[in-house]
């Protein structure tokens, strides 16, 4: 009696009580779909929706009492060039620049010194720092406006140390704005640079300190530059929204500083130009996704340079 070997390789009949492979296949794919289906309509409906009008308005020209009229031009991108536009853009930069450079200093001390303390107080430590995101935002920043008045807290202590004679100017200026937008987004600095710092192996200090580096060689040479993914991130999280907030300039900069984002909210608010807003809405988020590329570009390089 001779019996027939399996060759490998050979089709294989289906198996009793498993469904076909396309049925599987299609079952595998419609779960994918039912977990991802939340997401993808909340980014169609709130994202692409949304992008797809700001792009297609900036092609079209402003009507006589607003809107929209839907007759092509390209005097939108021309008006971009405007020295009265392109100063308020260079403006903006400036305030955010400023103000991430001011996180990157506050943060990085804070973070290392977060990352070094025992579990139980980084716990502590790390909620103390998101605390203040549990509260609204606007009560927040009018928070600062009471603080930095004429008559507020600040103005009173340093009158009742003898430090000033009269009470200082520090509402409706740059500085106030710097000010608010520091307390507003150091943890999306502090966060990141946790993250990175903690990551680090110990190990690798104690190397250094065995060859005699000392502790601010060692920070240079090792800490720093491992890190460094983790700083281009907090920075980023930091420019973004430093450069599109319009929260804060009006009212802690009192309308006297305008930004991008002010800018680009009076157009269509207040000119009633949807054309134009859309064009300043465009080119800022073409800037900023630049922005993320060579962030992600640098942290690859970093990365390689760390692995080499």
């Amino acid at each position: 009696m001779q019996h027939e070997v399996a060759r490998p390789g050979a089709a294989a009949g289906p198996v009793p009580g498993r469904p076909p492979r396309r049925a599987r296949a299609l079952g595998l794919a419609a779960a994918r779909l039912a977990f991802l289906g939340p997401g993808l309509t909340y980014l169609i409906v709130l994202l692409i929706v949304p992008l797809a009008l700001v792009l297609s308005y900036t092609i079209f020209r402003r009507g006589r009492f607003g809107g929209v009229v839907y007759e092509a031009t390209g005097e939108n991108f021309a008006r971009l060039v405007d020295p009265l536009y392109f100063d308020i853009v260079l403006n903006s930069v400036k305030i955010a620049a400023l103000t991430t450079l001011l996180a990157l200093l506050i943060g990085y001390p804070t973070a290392y010194v977060i990352a070094r303390l025992p579990r139980k107080w980084k716990t502590i430590a790390l909620v103390a720092i998101v605390l203040p995101f549990w509260t609204n935002f606007i009560i927040r920043v009018y928070a600062w406006v009471i603080l930095l008045s004429g008559p507020g807290l600040v103005n009173k202590v340093l009158t009742g140390f003898g430090l000033i004679d009269e009470p200082l100017k520090l509402l409706y200026n740059e500085g106030a704005i710097v000010v608010g937008l520091l307390y507003s987004y150091l943890p999306l600095m502090i966060l990141p640079l946790y993250a990175a710092i903690e990551r680090l192996d110990p190990v690798l200090g104690e190397a250094s300190a065995n060859l005699g580096a000392r502790p601010a060689r060692t920070f240079w040479s090792v800490t720093l530059p491992l890190t460094t993914p983790g700083v281009l991130t907090g920075c980023v999280f930091v420019f973004v929204p430093c450069l599109g907030n319009f929260v804060i300039p009006e009212l802690l900069g009192g309308g006297r500083s305008i930004m991008v984002g002010n800018l680009i909210r009076d157009q269509f608010l207040k000119a009633r130009d949807w054309p134009f807003g859309s064009t300043l809405q465009l080119a800022v988020i073409a800037a900023l996704i630049v922005l993320l590329f060579l962030q992600a570009w640098a942290s690859r390089l970093y990365g390689g340079e760390r692995r080499a």
